[in-house]
């Protein structure tokens, strides 16, 4: 039976293409993170390279307090009474937001040798040493405060500057994070007042009434504005606040309080308090992309109170690569624009039974003349799941002929490589996200046509290699595979009697 049909690949079913592999590391923000990379040594904080290890890291799980949207909770009872508290202990040129350099860290390799610490204040609400501490650690403040020193000289704290001097080490591919608060380099060896280890694969906290190197026995890593992420435009997580008084309380996630204040004068913010700026707030254009940044975070994961201190005040990373007066203008952010939230509790909100579920299905290929048929799952949520396909990333516009429902049609219109994502949302817990990667080629045409030796199969459009399944009358129910690596005729036997072909796949590059 000789082929006499040309078969457009519009018309044929969009396959399974392995080779696509969509990532499926996607963040409690829908942004997909990519494969770790290793850290075989030390790594500074102000450096390419730790950045790209910091984008990619899942800090803490998605429904961790840290990473909770809670641009929905409802305003505390009492916020206005609390706000006007924090506003009326600070001094009168203090009322308005800052920005400090502060924290740094270095990331370090899973095997990063251990050295002893000598914990001299709270050894018994400390994680015992020896710590995988660097030689090169970075002490608080480090590099833009340096009064002229070396990082040694800075360890070892010459001029006896004395302060917080907290201390960070990650080690991302165990997803720990060790903390230190005034830390000193003495000898080979480290003292400092306290240390804790953060597994950033949960949601444990520090055992109740322990501090950490933060006084509400928070992570500190996890609440500071970084470059990388400001460089991005988008930081994804809740920033760590100082203000001037708390009272003798905490509240979820913190574990510790410092002050003498009674815990009964609840307009007196507790350690753990979430504040958020007001939805109402206008971000001015002109303001730089850091405090954009900054400002969006505020609203949509707040601010945890962590520790008493001087200022209303967020704490940046001592990045050299910020340009001068990255965060000037958050000077003109005053405590009233801001107010306190409900917060939830350890199994509540995005902890709580039940989150969604979602699976955007296996990837595909089509070409740029079809519509591609999408079929979406989900389930799971405490109320109806709201559902959303979006184009990730890819050469060209994406256009969903329904975006809010599971089944959709995408049509594209430049060849490539897509990412399409699908989330669904309950309103109460983390959004839950799947990526589809989707090959879009141009128009292949297979022309099937009798030939002196045989049957001759002719190519036109897209780009090789091809692999093609053909159906032969001798075996009518096996589809047999053909890969094509060149855009030219290919000559199959009589003996085959090739029937029918379609294109299984085509290559992912």
């Amino acid at each position: 039976m000789l082929c006499r049909f040309l078969v457009p690949l519009p018309l044929l079913v969009a396959l399974l293409v392995p080779s696509l592999g969509a990532e499926d590391r996607i963040n409690h923000a829908g942004r997909i993170l990519g494969d770790l990379p290793v850290v075989g040594s030390p790594i500074p904080f102000d450096s390419a390279e730790a950045d790209a290890v910091l984008s990619a890291m899942q800090i803490f799980p998605p429904d961790h307090p840290w990473n909770e949207d809670i641009s929905r909770l409802a305003v505390l009872a009492n916020s206005d009474a609390m706000i006007s508290k924090i506003r009326s202990d600070l001094l009168e040129d203090r009322r308005t937001l800052r920005a400090f350099y502060e924290m740094n860290w270095i990331l370090a390799p899973e095997d990063q040798p251990l050295v002893p610490v000598d914990f001299f204040a709270y050894p018994q609400e400390s994680d015992p040493g020896p710590y995988p501490i660097p030689s090169a650690m970075p002490i608080e403040g480090w590099p833009r405060v340096i009064d002229g020193l070396t990082l040694e000289e800075w360890q070892r704290d010459v001029l006896g500057a004395g302060g917080d001097r907290h201390a960070i080490v990650v080690q991302p591919s165990l997803g720990l994070v060790w903390e230190m608060y005034r830390t000193t380099r003495v000898g080979d060896s480290w003292r400092a007042s306290n240390g804790a280890l953060f597994d950033l694969n949960t949601n444990s906290q520090r055992p109740r009434l322990w501090t950490s190197a933060d006084a509400a026995g928070l992570c500190l890593l996890a609440g500071l504005v970084r470059w990388d992420e400001c460089d991005r435009g988008q930081i994804e997580h809740a920033l760590r606040l100082v203000v001037r008084r708390t009272r003798r309380a905490f509240v979820y996630p913190a574990t510790h309080f410092a002050s003498d204040i009674s815990s009964i004068e609840t307009i007196t913010p507790a350690m753990g308090q979430r504040l958020r700026l007001k939805a109402g707030f206008t971000i001015p254009a002109g303001w730089t992309r850091q405090e954009r940044a900054v400002l969006v975070a505020l609203k949509t994961y707040g601010a945890l109170i962590a520790d008493n201190g001087g200022f209303f005040s967020l704490s940046v990373a001592p990045d050299p690569r910020y340009p001068d007066g990255a965060f000037d203008h958050l000077r003109q952010v005053g405590v009233e624009q801001f107010e306190v939230v409900q917060s939830t509790g350890p199994d509540a909100g995005p902890r709580s039974p039940n989150p969604p579920t979602v699976n955007a299905g296996s990837d595909l290929v089509t070409t740029s003349a079809a519509a591609l048929s999408l079929s979406g799952s989900a389930g799971g949520g405490v109320a109806d799941l709201v559902v959303h396909w979006k184009a990730y990333a890819g050469p060209g516009p994406v256009v969903f002929s329904s975006p809010d429902s599971l089944a959709t049609a995408a049509s594209f219109v430049t060849p490539g490589s897509y990412t399409l994502l699908l989330s669904a949302q309950d309103g109460v817990h983390t959004p839950a996200y799947d990526a589809v990667g989707v090959k879009v080629v141009g128009s292949i045409l297979i022309r099937a046509r009798s030939g002196g030796t045989g049957i001759i199969l002719e190519w036109s459009g897209g780009e090789p290699p091809y692999r093609v399944e053909y159906r032969s009358a001798l075996e009518p129910s096996t589809w047999n595979l053909l890969t094509v690596t060149a855009q030219t005729a290919v000559t199959l036997s009589k003996s085959s009697q090739a029937a029918f072909y379609r294109v299984q796949s085509f290559s992912a590059e």
